[in-house]
């Protein structure tokens, strides 16, 4: 099924619900609210007997002690689990994953440098856990169950800088734990993801670690963020802060005046404005609820390189800033769109909004000038924009013109109806341009001297409501080698200066062009040589049901170039047509079409790859392995056949076949009565029954004549004896002579 564009039936109702908002002023608050953990985040913590109040284990780790019990018990060998303290020793690493350590082992040589520890169940970190390895600078803990750091575990490693706790329970004696962090002052490196901390339990464990320069707490319980939560980190380069349940930041980055990298994607975030952190280089804020994002009006340089808000609830295209050094703006999957002008032709270029900002006690009321705002962020660095997904009806005016630098411009899936391009957009530099899945009626260009987008390489067009393109589009797009017409009605120009007078995509002469894409575009029958002049390697032509009805010969001009070629379910029968001549194709696609036998035109053929599924195929050839087809062959996919279980020698060729894989091969099957079998294993009566099929029909033929033989020549002599008398006495009578008796 064709995939349907996306937003189209909500762009009305985004009309009716936003844009009569915006007609006149309107006042928007952006307020904090509160957030429930999920339930199930909590309830992997180890519970607590009522009885004794020691914790119990986790119903995994139980069944877990509960195996080692019995294999203990049944004195089960030694390598279903290995030993503890049997790690593997790499120069100065030593590797002690998975050995079921409930310690750290005091055996290992002292100048080991890196130490993992990944994957045991250790609970405590005692003070003279780490006493023989004063080298020490990397410890791997994660996956552990390390409830406990004893505050003088790390006095004999102060050189350690890079500590992975990942995936233990912190939380438990989080405070103790923290006065162990605190004596590691080469620290660099500190990853707490997973551990169910809270924010006020991270704000203690990272109070004191003024060295660090990476800090993970990823996938905690974290839910609002102030200036106390992470004081003293100075140092600090990367924060990540995914995966928690954040809804609420409030000053809490102004004392990291080093912070480059910051992700908070994942939480649960309503808006950002005010973005002030002029020295980030990377933010990601991806998979929240944002609205809008606003950045700070002031005139600082702003080092931000990529900026990620796909996946929000966006309204706006976000206000950025007026000087930044932005090259990468991911909007993806929003509900963002143009309201300069709406698609009834109103225009809401002066329209104002009003944001109601508040912070504790005191109320801020910001008017923006959405438009204007849009056109001071400074755009010119742009190299990536992504903004596939929204509900965009049409780009504002000069909105291209502002990114010289773009290199990759997708605006796939959106509610475009039209979209133009002229020599004054200044798209010297795009590359790769996707206007995919859209609603696209007409693609405008005003052609004059000039080239077009003159570094254009891919083009995707496909799925949009297209019937033709601007004659000679393609004559000033000089680079271009990838162009995807899928799932348009279009039809391809047949001879040279038809362009002008049919509706019809003109690629001849295109000699850059390696890679078209034709499918579901109801070509019929093609006429002519629209492939005349250009070097195509791989064509799609899949899912044109009448597309061979016509003369083949539309095929000589890629004899010396086409290697993939797709004629998925384009109702192709056996003899429809001879692909012998494309000596040069390796990837052949002719899944779903009506193959009752296998084209003899292939068999000469030096191909790679073959796909046949989903055809009529009763049998292959019996020689199939040992043809020039068959040595070339390394990827066979021959699935949904009906084919025969009694004429399988073609399928034990191609198990022993040198090289050859059949992906698909459990899969597979063949028909005997109303049974479908597997041909690898079929049951031996069928064997048998196919044994007595496979006999000699001439020694058949001979078992099944000689009865009826027999039975003719009994009853001739009897006949014989019957009338003997009779016939002497005739004889006699007739030829006169008596016969003595």
């Amino acid at each position: 099924m064709v995939p349907k564009p996306r937003c189209c039936s909500t762009c009305g109702s985004c009309e009716s619900a936003v844009c009569q908002t915006l007609a006149e002023p309107s006042l928007l608050i952006c307020l904090s609210f509160s957030f429930s953990p999920d339930a199930n985040a909590v309830s992997s913590a180890p519970t607590r007997s009522a009885a004794t109040g020691m914790e119990a284990p986790l119903p995994g780790v139980s069944l877990l002690l509960l195996l080692l019990a019995v294999g203990w018990g049944s004195r089960m060998d030694a390598a279903w689990a290995p030993s503890p303290g049997s790690c593997e020793l790499v120069q100065s690493i030593m590797d002690c994953t998975g050995r079921w350590l409930s310690s750290i082992p005091g055996n290992l040589r002292g100048d080991t440098e890196e130490l993992f520890l990944d994957d045991n169940t250790i609970q405590v970190l005692g003070n003279a856990s780490l006493l023989l390895y004063p080298q020490l600078w990397h410890l791997s803990l994660t996956r552990n169950r390390l409830e406990l750091i004893e505050p003088g575990a790390f006095l004999s490693s102060q050189g350690l800088e890079v500590l992975s706790l990942t995936d233990n329970l912190l939380f438990t004696n989080y405070s103790l734990t923290a006065a162990a962090l605190s004596a590691l002052p080469a620290l660099r490196m500190l990853d707490l993801a997973g551990n169910q901390l809270r924010e006020d339990m991270v704000s203690v464990l990272v109070s004191n670690l003024s060295s660090l320069e990476s800090l993970s707490v990823a996938r905690n319980i974290i839910m609002r963020l102030d200036s106390s939560t992470f004081t003293n980190l100075t140092e600090l380069l990367e924060l990540n802060l995914e995966k928690n349940y954040i809804f609420e930041i409030d000053n809490a980055f102004e004392g990291l005046q080093r912070l480059q990298r910051l992700n908070i994607a994942y939480n649960y975030l309503p808006c950002l404005v005010g973005f002030d952190l002029t020295q980030l280089r990377v933010l990601n804020v991806s998979n929240n609820v944002i609205e809008w994002f606003l950045t700070l009006e002031i005139d600082d340089l702003f080092e931000l390189e990529v900026l990620d808000l796909s996946h929000n609830r966006l309204l706006f295209f976000p206000v950025l800033p007026q000087k930044s050094k932005l090259h990468t703006l991911l909007l993806q999957d929003n509900r963002m769109s143009f309201y300069q002008r709406l698609p009834n032709g109103t225009s809401l270029a002066n329209v104002t909004m009003q944001f109601l900002i508040i912070d504790g006690n005191s109320t801020n009321i910001t008017t923006v000038r959405l438009w204007d705002e849009l056109c001071h962020s400074n755009l010119s660095s742009l190299r990536l924009l992504d903004m596939s997904q929204n509900e965009v009806w049409g780009l504002p005016d000069e909105f291209l013109a502002q990114m010289p630098s773009l290199t990759h411009l997708k605006l796939n899936q959106n509610c475009l109806e039209s979209f133009h391009l002229s020599e004054e957009d200044p798209l010297a530099m795009l590359t790769e341009l996707d206007l995919s899945q859209n609603q696209l009626v007409e693609l405008g260009v005003k052609v004059g001297a000039g080239d077009i987008l003159p570094s254009l390489q891919l083009f995707n067009l496909s799925t949009n409501r297209l019937q033709a393109l601007p004659p000679g589009i393609f004559t000033r797009t000089r680079k271009i080698t990838t162009l995807d017409l899928s799932y348009n009605r279009v039809d391809l120009c047949p001879q040279p200066g038809e362009a002008e007078s049919l509706a019809c995509v003109d690629i001849r002469g295109v000699e850059t062009l390696t890679h078209l894409s034709l499918a579901g575009c109801g070509l019929q029958g093609m006429d002519g040589r629209p492939f005349q002049g250009t070097s195509l390697v791989h064509l799609d032509l899949s899912d044109n049901r009448q597309l061979l009805s016509g003369d083949p010969g539309w095929l000589q001009d890629l004899v010396l170039t086409l290697q993939v070629l797709s004629l998925r379910n384009t109702s192709l029968s056996s003899t429809a047509v001879d692909l012998s001549a494309l000596s040069s194709l390796v990837r052949l696609d002719l899944s779903g079409n009506c193959l009752a036998a296998f084209p003899a035109s292939l068999v000469r053929l030096r191909l790679r790859s073959l796909d046949l599924r989903d055809n009529c195929l009763r049998a292959l050839p019996q020689d199939v392995a040992r043809v020039p087809l068959g040595s070339s062959l390394r990827e066979l996919y021959l699935s949904r056949n009906p084919y025969n279980c009694c004429t399988l020698g073609w399928w034990d060729a191609l198990q022993r076949a040198e090289g050859l894989r059949v992906p698909d091969g459990p899969e597979v099957t063949c028909s005997h009565g109303s049974r479908a079998l597997s041909p690898g294993a079929l049951p031996q009566p069928v064997l048998q029954g196919c044994r007595w099929h496979e006999a000699d029909l001439a020694l058949l033929y001979l078992v099944l004549a000689l009865p009826t033989c027999l039975t003719l020549l009994v009853a001739f002599v009897v006949v014989l004896l019957v009338v003997k008398e009779k016939l002497l006495r005739m004889v006699k009578s007739r030829c006169g002579v008596s016969s003595p008796y």
